[in-house]
């Protein structure tokens, strides 16, 4: 089982455990805990998940890292470059305790393990190392929060991948066929134009758009029918893309539909716009909650205006009401705003943006107009 994840920068990996032993310090831990996934990739360039043998990344503030890998496993981390990050490996096999290795490695008494650690490894590792066992979230997120060169990079090559495959939804979306069908349709472009799977593929048509977690169904597209379609995956550096637009198979069968569309991108165009340094993640979606709330949708707005992106497609910052946390260059997120109106039709706006010294870069490009589709 191979963990290669695909290009991965050296430096920029030596970098972050640097930066993360530091954070920990801050903090007043001895040592953080990774297990595989997304923390770890950020780490040290390594993909995988957990299972029943225990992978763990040992951090120690003021030591050198240590990754505790199964024999069995460790064939699969041969492109993982632990040599150049001067990240030593202690494997183990079956019988022996792999625990006590993390407990030889480590100094101190008070260690964050990682978010998404399972419990069958926090809890043996919690009786093996004893004293005090907090969160890693809190220190890593402050880190992932704030995109490099090389992440920006990523998730423009994302961006630019899932804007070609909604510039070719006419191949797929129109009247006499399924959501599902049309899906699958999705998902085999998304990876031929450049990720290495469909993370999702949402296809919302008529009543079904008005569900803003709607995935596909056996519900036959019509004429008139307004669909939304939100789709993304990762590409080879692991970065996410995300992005919704909404479209319309010939005139729409419901009278309201223009008008209310024209407040969705108004409300997006005024979240996106907000965007700023200092400017606050709950400011953003304030920002288009009320122009859809002025217009009287406010309660057909349903969900927060965006989630940040990165190795995963929902992280750290939030954009919503009570996150006063302040919006810095390198920070990325969605801007998604939405209006659903239950058993009738639902539309959303969402484009990728990434917060600059002045304002926004939006990674997405296509058009924000309803796309109207031959019928």
């Amino acid at each position: 089982m191979s963990t290669t994840v695909g290009p991965v920068d050296v430096d920029a990996l030596r970098a972050r455990l640097d930066r993360a032993s530091a954070a920990a310090s801050a903090a007043g831990l001895d040592a953080l805990l990774i297990a595989p996934g997304s923390d770890l990739r950020y780490l040290i360039g390594a993909g995988g998940a957990s299972f029943e043998r225990l992978t763990c990344l040992v951090l120690p503030v003021g030591g050198g890292p240590l990754l505790v890998v199964p024999k069995l496993e460790h064939p699969g981390y041969a492109d993982v470059p632990t040599g150049a990050l001067g990240v030593d490996v202690a494997t183990w096999v079956d019988g022996e305790d792999p625990y006590a290795l993390v407990k030889k490695a480590l100094k101190g008494t008070r260690h964050a393990v990682s978010d998404m650690m399972p419990a069958l490894h926090n809890l043996r590792l919690r009786d093996a190392v004893g004293g005090e066992q907090v969160l890693a979230g809190p220190v890593l997120r402050e880190l992932r929060m704030r995109k490099d060169a090389a992440e920006v990079r990523a998730l423009r090559k994302a961006g630019a991948a899932i804007d070609r495959v909604h510039a070719r939804m006419a191949e797929w979306l129109r009247p006499g066929r399924t959501e599902r069908e049309v899906g699958a349709d999705i998902a085999a472009a998304i990876v031929a134009e450049g990720h290495t799977a469909a993370e999702f593929v949402i296809v919302g048509s008529g009543p079904n758009g008005a569900s803003p977690h709607h995935d596909v169904s056996d519900r036959v597209i019509q004429a008139g029918d307004v669909v939304v379609v939100d789709i993304g995956g990762p590409v080879a550096e692991g970065y996410n893309s995300d992005s919704t637009r909404t479209y319309v198979l010939g005139e729409p069968a419901a009278a309201d539909v223009w008008d209310t569309y024209a407040v969705l991108q108004a409300a997006q165009r005024a979240a996106v716009e907000a965007v700023r340094p200092g400017v606050t993640c709950e400011a953003v979606d304030a920002a288009a909650r009320e122009v859809i709330a002025d217009a009287g949708f406010g309660e057909h707005f349903v969900h927060r205006t965006g989630h940040g992106i990165g190795l995963d497609v929902h992280e750290d910052p939030y954009i919503v009401s009570g996150n006063d946390l302040p919006l810095e260059p390198g920070m990325a997120f969605s801007v998604e705003p939405g209006i659903y109106l239950p058993g009738r039709w639902g539309a959303r706006i969402e484009d990728i943006v990434i917060a600059t010294e002045d304002g926004a870069e939006s990674v997405n490009n296509q058009p924000h107009e309803l796309v109207v589709l031959p019928a």
